[in-house]
């Protein structure tokens, strides 16, 4: 059992809250997670899947099984089978509310929630989990975490049994468990769409020439990637603009959330095979902003900053609407600075700032510049920042 970053943070909102919401994606460990912490719990537990029939006909009558087992925690997996016990949890919660008296499962839509904070807010938190970080797996080789990406199945299996894993879920996912959440998509388009996402994975989103190659409109492309982006399969990194005093661009960037999922789109099929594809530098970035979102303060923002003169930050951190510390991310074991940071870093202020490379170095490059491996920064430099 590898410990979670959010086993602590678990036990914090089990002090005080009625109903814990742990959402990701299908197979990145919700299940694991919450067993391994309802063991911990000093009532009794009760577990229910509701891709198990057997499970569903116990809550035919919902409100009465609720009321019999109020004593208990009632763990839901697979809530979005049945919205229609929102409304149900939440009478409950209005009648007996004390603290873990359910904690509910999902595979993250729209769906889930819009219902959730309809019939739930002010008696539900949230838990968003995610792959694996580099600080849960600190014994796998970074070679293998990148290109393996986070998921457990993929990371911890071998390179064979990863690669077979990774292409089972691609395809699951695009042709089961995305329409079953409701993405009004075939599965060929929707395949399509996420490997367009992933070729354009670091650069900026534009839903005008992705609409022109896959025949569809503005409109459409962007309610897909919204939906895609609900459900964990990719992030969108907004621009800085704050306060800008030079024409900023404005598009989002896109990413793939995990470099797995990221190289099985791409059909890059080896570790070799990357380390020659001409989205390494991108797929290395996607893997930072990745570890970033997942281990940086609940005080930290995520942004990137580029001009429409040239000038670009790949990643700004930023606090309270201030930036604090620019990053440019190289896959690179030579890191030098380029003119670009330079002026993207004096024109944010920022005095912290830094290379993020592969090696496990840590060394001045140029006053306020540093060049530093992305292990060392997750564990010395993040903390820091809040």
């Amino acid at each position: 059992m590898i410990r979670r970053i959010y086993e602590h943070e678990l036990e914090e909102i089990g002090e005080f809250s009625p109903v814990i919401g742990v959402l990701g994606p299908r197979q990145v460990g919700k299940t694991t997670l919450v067993r391994s912490f309802s063991t911990s719990i000093s009532k009794d537990t009760i577990y229910l899947d509701l891709e198990k029939p057997s499970d569903v006909h116990k809550l035919k009558e919902p409100e009465l099984y609720f009321t019999e087992n109020q004593s208990s925690c009632i763990i839901i997996d697979e809530i979005q089978v049945m919205p229609e016990l929102f409304g149900i949890i939440r009478s409950m919660v209005d009648e007996y509310s004390v603290p873990l008296r359910f904690i509910i499962l999902g595979s993250a839509s729209p769906d889930i929630l819009r219902d959730a904070s309809e019939s739930l807010a002010g008696r539900i938190s949230y838990i968003d989990l995610k792959p694996f970080s580099i600080s849960e797996i600190p014994d796998i080789p970074l070679s293998r975490h990148h290109f393996q990406g986070g998921f457990p199945k993929s990371v911890l299996g071998k390179e064979k049994q990863s690669l077979r894993w990774r292409d089972d879920f691609i395809r699951t996912y695009v042709e089961r468990d995305l329409p079953l959440l409701g993405l009004p998509s075939s599965p060929q388009m929707t395949r399509r769409l996420w490997e367009m996402l992933a070729w354009q994975t670091g650069g900026l989103f534009n839903a005008t020439s992705i609409g022109k190659s896959l025949g569809l409109s503005n409109h459409t492309i962007n309610k897909y990637v919204d939906f895609l982006e609900g459900t964990f399969m990719i992030n969108r990194l907004q621009p800085f603009s704050y306060n800008a005093k030079k024409r900023i661009v404005k598009s989002p960037k896109i990413y793939v959330s995990d470099t797995g999922v990221l190289h099985g789109l791409l059909r890059v099929n080896s570790y070799d095979q990357l380390l020659g594809h001409p989205n390494l530098g991108a797929s290395w970035e996607t893997f930072v902003l990745q570890q970033i979102i997942t281990e940086k303060p609940e005080s930290l923002d995520i942004y990137y900053y580029r001009t429409h003169a040239g000038t670009e930050v790949d990643i700004v951190l930023s606090k309270s609407l201030q930036p604090i510390a620019g990053l440019e991310v190289k896959f690179t074991a030579t890191p030098k600075v380029s003119k670009a940071l330079v002026n993207g870093t004096e024109d944010l202020d920022t005095s912290r700032n830094y290379i993020i490379t592969p090696k496990e170095d840590d060394f001045p490059l140029k006053q306020n510049i540093r060049a530093i491996g992305i292990r060392s920064f997750i564990r010395e430099v993040l903390p820091t920042l809040a």
